[in-house]
């Protein structure tokens, strides 16, 4: 129980009067913490904190790392400024000993400096200290730990370049070609083609893969256990939803992503439709709130890895990586989404990688700077591409083969879109083919039974409909004809006892959610409650196993 006396000798508490120590001890939490525990974690609605006991750390991300800024003693305290902000909370705080700390919330916290004009310019004193140690130190250490060196057309560096925006690590892009003053000393005259440079000091070189610099950047790429209660193949919006809700209802979780944790939807600019969030919140925001969420859980999430097979054992399910990497899972969850439908024209094939992209990462922003750009598809992902795009490119093109966007896109975009000056929406509109010589520069597209028209073109992306690639899946798992998982009512045959489980497919113990699911709702909300209702079924499940 927090004494008022004891406040006294809190330099916070000692301007105040005796009736207001003794108001704010009655009413503060008190909270006793273990060494390691934490008391918030950066991004998460702020607290003011002040330390009666023991010790704390304050941890801070950058460039992906977490490190202790500075280490907190009886009489400090924490989080005035993302509340006189009105920000979430700016940096982690963590018990480093068994410590006893006061916690005060928004209202209590404004109370405090309302009661004392000395406590107010303490805090205020504190607070620019500590911006302005923010600031010094921003300026000392540069959190952008990659270099990618390359050319902006090389298949090795756009694929890395997209790994690492959709993990939201940041990287700095120089073509070695036009700029050999970027190049650092760590890198060998004799080095050819693309290379990463981390942390100013450590080259990847030839070959250049995805998983190596992923490696490089202490990212985990393999499981560490031999056993799981569930596996999730894929980390969108429905996968991660499982991990979270999986992992916080106590079962062991391993998450298999080959590429970024958010699938399509973390490529999305601005997801405006989303519960709860009323100024809409980009897609990587959304998809790095759920990971830190999942993994504080203790959900263990693995990139750049694929599942190439699912087979029996003992325990349930033998899962297999590419790379021979094998785990054994009581059940399965599978949450692969879906790829973009492959454009036929001629000459796309020939500038894939090199004008010609499906999907439209955030990361070609820097490539498409004053230029004139197409975008195939009207459906929400391209109407958000296009948003985002037209904020960067002289033009903005939507090419859609129907009669209006209306009947695929939502409203609220079909509104923005109209009142952006540099976008334009063509109908009836289809590409007949793709144009250049090392590099695009051209498309051809014909309106109806028009003659085809030719457009000057830096750049075409692709996306449209939706491919279910689930062919690595076990022959027995039923599929409807476009490769789209089966579930529930929607299965052809059920040959056990018991009725299946709403998202559970047709093998016993394996659930299906989100984008690749046959007939499921294409939206980011729609794959989260899949995803979480998933685990629930997975409970009922390894209830029936006991």
């Amino acid at each position: 129980m927090i004494e008022a006396d004891e406040l006294k000798q809190v330099p916070i508490f000692a301007c105040l009067t005796d009736a207001q120590r003794v108001r704010f001890a009655q009413t503060a939490a008190e909270l006793h913490v273990q060494d390691g525990e934490w008391l918030i974690r950066e991004g998460e609605a702020p607290w003011f904190f002040i330390l009666l006991e023991g010790a704390l750390d304050v941890e801070k991300e950058y460039g992906g790392l977490s490190e202790v800024r500075s280490r907190y003693q009886p009489g400090d305290f924490f989080g005035e400024i993302p509340i006189l902000l009105d920000s979430p909370a700016i940096a982690s705080l963590r018990a480093s000993a068994p410590s006893r700390v006061m916690r005060l919330d928004r209202m209590q916290f404004k109370e405090l400096m309302g009661s004392s004009p000395e406590c107010s310019s303490l805090i205020v004193r504190v607070m620019a200290k500590r911006v302005s140690m923010i600031r010094e130190y921003v300026q000392d250490n540069n959190p952008v730990r990659v270099l990618v060196l390359g050319s902006q057309y090389d298949d090795s560096c756009r694929d890395i370049r997209s790994f690492l925006s959709l993990n939201r690590i940041p990287y700095r892009w120089a073509d070695r070609d036009r700029e050999p003053d970027r190049i650092p000393a760590c890198v060998s005259p004799e080095t050819t083609g693309p290379s990463v440079v981390i942390d100013q000091s450590q080259c990847v070189g030839q070959p250049l893969t995805v998983r190596k610099v992923a490696e490089a950047l202490g990212i985990q790429t393999m499981p560490t256990r031999n056993r799981y209660d569930v596996v999730i193949v894929g980390g969108g919006p429905a996968g991660l939803a499982a991990a979270v809700y999986g992992a916080s209802e106590g079962l062991s979780v391993l998450l298999v992503e080959k590429t970024a944790a958010g699938g399509q939807a973390g490529s999305s600019s601005r997801i405006e439709n989303y519960l709860g969030f009323p100024a809409g919140i980009s897609g990587d925001h959304l998809s790095s709130r759920a990971t830190k969420q999942a993994t504080r859980f203790g959900a263990e999430m693995v990139l750049t890895r694929s599942v190439e097979k699912i087979m029996p054992s003992t325990l349930g399910y033998l899962v297999e990586l590419d790379g021979g990497t094998q785990a054994e899972t009581r059940s399965v969850i599978l949450a692969t989404g879906v790829d973009w439908r492959k454009l036929e024209a001629a000459g796309i094939e020939q500038f894939l990688g090199k004008g010609v992209l499906y999907g439209a990462a955030r990361a070609e922003w820097p490539t498409i700077i004053n230029k004139d750009i197409f975008i195939v598809g009207g459906g929400n992902s391209a109407g958000q591409a296009a948003m985002f795009f037209s904020g960067y490119a002289a033009s903005v093109t939507l090419l859609i083969r129907g009669s209006a966007v209306e009947r695929s896109m939502s409203h609220y975009l079909i509104e923005q879109i109209a009142q952006r000056r540099n976008i334009c929406v063509r109908t009836h509109t289809q590409i007949v083919s793709a144009n250049g010589d090392d590099r695009l520069d051209s498309i051809y597209t014909r309106t109806d039974d028009e003659s085809p028209v030719r457009r000057q073109a830096d750049a075409l992306f692709v996306m449209i409909g939706a491919h279910a690639q689930t062919n690595w899946l076990p022959a027995e798992l039923q599929r409807d004809e476009n490769g789209f998982v089966c579930t529930g009512r929607d299965l052809h045959s059920w040959s056990h006892l018991r009725a299946p489980f709403l998202l559970e497919t047709s093998l016993q113990g394996v659930f299906c959610a989100g984008d690749v699911r046959h007939d499921s709702i294409k939206r980011v909300s729609s794959g989260v409650g899949e995803g979480s209702m998933c685990i629930a079924f997975v409970h009922q499940y390894l209830a029936l196993q006991n």
